[in-house]
This record gives C-alpha cells, sequence and structure tokens, in this order.
C-alpha cells in the first residue's frame, strides 16, 4: 500500500514538472521569444515519457544564427574613427577658427567675432538638419536635392545604417560628420567683414547663403551634380569649402565697405598668439576634415593623412621663405597663415594624390599665398579683414588645379591612365562654375539683406567697437 502511495506522488510530481514545463514554453512562444513547441501528453501511472534531449550536433548551430543575426552592419573602426574625426572638424571652429580669426581683430572686436563664429556655426546645424542634408544627398534635379525627403532627418533611426551614400556607417553619423564641414564653410565668410557689421546682417546672411550657395555646390560635386558627373575631383572640399566660402567672402567684403582708417592707419592684430594657437588647432582639426572624408580608417585616410601633414609643413616653409626675401624678415602670423594656406590646397587633392605631389601642391599654395594677401589684396582694393579670399579663395583654386596633375598615377597619384590635360580643364571648368555661381548668389542675398536690415553699424558704433555696442560686454577690463 506504501509502494502504491509513493508511486502515485511520483506520477503526479512528475505530471506537475510537465505542466509546469509546458506553461512556460506556451508563454514563450505567445510573446515571441521562444520558437520550440513542446508536445505532452496525459501522464501515465507508473513511469513518464521524457523526450530526449538535444544532441550537441543538433544544438550547435543556434548559438552562430544568434551571432549572424546580431552582427553590426558597420565596422567599429570606422565607426571610432568617423566619430573622431567629427569631433576634429567641430575643434577647427571652436576654438581653433575662432582664436585665429579673434586674434587678427582689433582688441575692442574680438569678442564679436568669437560670437559670430559659434552662432554661425550653431546656426547651420539646426539649418542643415531641418533640410540641409536632404537637398544635399538626395535625388533631384542638377543643382538641388529634394529639401523634404529626409527633412528633420525623416526616415532615420538611432539604429538604422546604410540609408546615406556611406553605407557602412550608422545614418546619424554620417549625417553629423558633414553637419560640421557646412557649419565651417559658413564661418570662414565672418572673416571677411569682421569688425564693421551688424550682428543680426550676419545670421540673415548665414542663413540664406547656407540654403543657396553651400547646399548647391555641395550637391553639385558631392551629391551627384553635374560637376560630380563630370569628373572633377574634390575630395574633401576645395571646390565647395574653399573657393566657396573665399569668393563670398571677398563680395560681401565689398559691400560692407572698408573699415573706418583702413589704408590710412595700421589696423594691425591685437593678438598674434591667439591666431598662432587657432592655427595650430586647425591643423590638428584638418585631419578630421581630410582623413575624415575617407569615411573609413582605411588605406585612402592614411594617403590623405600624410598628405595633410607633409602639404602643411611644405607650406608653411613656402610662406616663411616669399616672406623672408620679400619682408627681409619672416613673421609668426605668416607662418601660421601658411599653415592654413597649405591645408586649404591639399584639401581637394588629399586623398588623390601621392605625398611628393602634396608637397609640391604645398610649397606652391603657399608661395602664392603670400602673393594673395599683399599684392592682389592692394589689386582688389579691398579690405578683406582676416583675407578671406587671399587664403581661402587663392589657396582653394591653386589647390583644385594642382590636383588635376597630381592625381595622376605616373605623378604618384592614385588615378590610373588620367589624362592631366582632360582633367585640369574639368578642374578648371569646376573653379569657373563655383567663382560665378557663388559671386551672383552671395551678390542677391546682400543686396536681400541691405533691404531687410542694413549690413554696417554706425560709424560711432564701429569707433567704439562692436564687443560693447552689439553684444554689451568687453574682452579686455583697462
Amino acid at each position: 500500500m506504501k509502494t502504491s502511495l509513493f508511486t502515485g506522488w511520483q506520477a503526479r510530481f512528475h505530471a506537475v514538472c510537465l505542466l509546469m514545463l509546458f506553461s512556460a514554453l506556451a508563454v514563450g512562444a505567445f510573446s515571441g521569444t521562444a520558437h520550440a513547441q513542446a508536445q505532452v501528453s496525459p501522464a501515465p501511472s507508473e513511469t513518464v515519457a521524457v523526450e530526449p534531449l538535444p544532441t550537441p550536433e543538433t544544438a550547435a548551430p543556434a548559438p552562430a544564427v544568434a551571432e549572424a543575426e546580431a552582427a553590426p552592419a558597420y565596422d567599429r573602426g570606422d565607426v571610432a574613427w568617423m566619430l573622431t574625426s567629427t569631433l576634429l572638424v567641430l575643434l577647427m571652429v571652436v576654438p581653433g577658427l575662432a582664436l585665429f580669426y579673434g586674434g587678427l581683430v582689433r582688441s575692442k572686436n574680438v569678442l564679436s567675432v568669437l560670437s559670430q563664429i559659434v552662432v554661425v556655426f550653431s546656426l547651420v546645424l539646426m539649418l542643415w538638419v531641418a533640410y540641409g542634408y536632404s537637398a544635399v544627398f538626395s535625388e533631384g534635379n542638377p543643382f538641388f536635392g529634394s529639401f523634404t525627403q529626409f527633412a528633420f532627418l525623416k526616415g532615420f533611426t538611432p539604429d538604422s545604417v546604410g540609408n546615406t551614400p556611406i553605407q557602412g556607417l550608422p545614418d546619424y553619423l554620417f549625417v553629423a560628420f558633414q553637419s560640421t564641414f557646412a557649419g565651417i564653410t559658413t564661418a570662414l565668410i565672418v572673416g571677411a567683414f569682421a569688425e564693421r557689421i551688424k550682428f543680426k546682417a550676419v545670421l540673415l546672411f548665414s542663413a540664406l547663403w547656407f540654403t543657396l550657395s553651400y547646399i548647391p555646390m555641395a550637391h553639385i560635386v558631392w551629391g551627384g551634380g553635374f560637376l560630380g558627373a563630370m569628373g572633377a575631383i574634390d575630395f574633401a572640399g576645395g571646390t565647395v569649402v574653399h573657393i566657396n566660402a573665399g569668393v563670398a567672402g571677398l563680395v560681401a567684403a565689398y559691400f560692407v565697405g572698408k573699415r573706418i582708417g583702413y589704408g590710412q592707419t595700421a589696423l594691425k592684430p591685437h593678438n598674434v598668439p591667439f591666431t598662432y594657437i587657432g592655427a595650430m588647432l586647425l591643423w590638428v582639426g584638418w585631419f578630421g576634415f581630410n582623413a575624415g572624408s575617407a569615411a573609413a580608417a582605411d588605406t585612402v585616410a592614411s594617403l590623405a593623412f600624410i598628405n595633410t601633414l607633409l602639404a602643411t609643413a611644405a607650406a608653411v616653409l613656402g610662406w616663411t621663405l616669399v616672406e623672408a626675401v620679400s619682408k627681409g624678415k619672416p613673421s609668426a602670423l605668416g607662418a601660421a597663415s601658411g599653415a592654413v594656406a597649405g591645408l586649404v590646397g591639399i584639401t581637394p587633392a588629399c586623398g588623390t594624390v601621392g605625398p611628393l605631389g602634396a608637397i609640391v601642391i604645398g610649397l606652391v599654395t603657399g608661395a602664392v599665398c603670400v602673393w594673395g594677401v599683399t599684392g592682389l589684396k592692394r589689386l582688389l582694393k579691398v579690405d578683406d579683414t582676416a583675407d578671406v579670399f587671399g587664403v581661402h579663395g587663392v589657396g582653394g583654386i591653386v589647390g583644385a588645379l594642382l590636383t588635376g596633375v597630381f592625381s595622376a598615377q605616373s605623378l604618384g597619384g592614385t588615378k590610373a591612365d588620367l589624362d592631366i590635360g582632360h582633367q585640369v580643364w574639368v578642374q578648371l571648368v569646376s573653379v569657373g562654375f563655383t567663382i560665378v555661381w557663388c559671386a551672383v548668389v552671395t551678390v542677391v542675398i546682400l543686396l536681400v539683406v541691405r533691404l531687410v536690415f542694413g549690413l554696417r553699424v554706425t560709424e560711432e558704433a564701429e569707433r567704439t567697437g562692436l564687443d560693447v555696442t552689439s553684444h554689451g560686454e568687453s574682452a579686455y577690463e583697462v
């Protein structure tokens, strides 16, 4: 009798266990987290049939399948490099460009320049997310993409990958990297009309110029427009960034007019160490600008990296040599300006020329830009405060044209069977188109801004300084 009772208890125990197992599997299948099914039959009084455990051979594929499903659609090394590159380009603007320009102006206007740069940069980042990215990197006509297809990053999620022109990067990362290019390009123009323009005029001008000049040029070259289709080589922004901003600065300097006392008294930089530090920060950040444009941690990025290093060094030497011969003494300001000129010159070429070609481009750009900020500036009779055109415009033109020469594999570049004559012609067309497009658009924008707000502060405000009159503060207490 005890044996019969014990046997009944054991059978019931097994039945309860099986019932619990069946319930757990049923719940798992209902929630979608388990896919196995269990078959349970009524429990016998004496023995219980138990399904055999899966063998190692049948169980082994499950982890492999799970691992394959969890594998990311991007390379972690590429993502890490592009995150770093985006941060480096941000470093170029704040504090790099801000210090570079801030040191070149007089002490009573330094805060106005710092404010204009950071606010303009921030404004453009907002516009980039709102419609800029969409208008550059979506399908459209040869000049503009769609302003609405990806407006406010529509269609992107934190986990989305491969919906941008760079398939191997998270979508948000590519958008962020490109936003810094748009921001610094617009902020570059600030140096041309510094010390005498209204703050609200700067903001309206920047918003319109970003929309009507930067966006179409970026689309035309990088977003599937006609210059890209022609075969123009612009690896990181010779036309899109530097010529575009340089020409805009030149036109804007004409419209705003010369500073009071320009050509009559020396309007010297108030803090050359600021400018020097800013230039060196630009050099460091430019590795993200150029090598980051490879969009991967690979051999192309390595080529752009060493070219950025060598061309800049060569430009410093070229500028210093010309300055020493022409003026009798080389200056620290000249060396800093030479570094920026070399960075500008190698930008379109950094991913397609060899190291020796980069050195030549740097030397030539550094030497020519000395003339750009002296002889050419006097010839043009323009007050370009921070020499935006003399460095970025002239340097960008020289770099873009020489890209067509030294990209040839026969001269150490990466382009096999490149017809140098034809490529230089294509580069010349791209330079000419950029100059004309930007000049016309900038004139129209400045006319609109002048009608809405006016461009220039009053004579009294200019003499007092924009730090006090526009921002109500002073950088230095006397």
